[in-house]
């Protein structure tokens, strides 16, 4: 069963750079949260830094809403993050190095397929560091 029509789906990414001495064969976390309908998403992720990471967390979340749309459909989604140079580039204020140019191509494929607004949000306000560690 799906929400109500026109319903505003707050939604939260991230990433979260693993220590050097990690035990994992990756180098970062991913994650997104979908708090109104209980969805948290963790993996971890070989980034090759903190903005890759993002951008593969955006677009985890993203796909994740692309795939699911016998439940999500007919929403305006308000995605917030707290990597500012992912969103200024997704919001077309900044261009990105061009190495992420395929990732923010893709991105902005989402965005012209669905309704989403993308906002920051301070790290300590962000939801998905909670998610992290429990």
């Amino acid at each position: 069963m799906g929400l109500a029509s026109g319903y505003v789906m707050h939604c939260f990414f991230g990433s979260y750079q693993l220590p050097s001495d990690s035990r994992q064969d990756k180098t970062a976390v991913v994650t997104f949260t979908i708090p109104e309908v209980g969805i948290t998403f963790k993996a971890p992720f070989d980034a090759a830094c903190h903005d890759h990471g993002d951008f593969a967390s955006l677009l985890a979340l993203l796909n994740f809403i692309d795939s699911n749309q016998k439940y999500f459909s007919n929403h305006t989604y308000q995605i917030y993050g707290h990597n500012l140079r992912v969103i200024n580039a997704v919001n077309r204020v900044e261009h990105p190095s061009d190495e992420y140019t395929p990732l923010l191509q893709k991105a902005l494929e989402y965005r012209h397929k669905y309704r989403f607004s993308l906002d920051w949000i301070a790290a300590r306000d962000n939801p998905i560091y909670d998610q992290l560690f429990h």
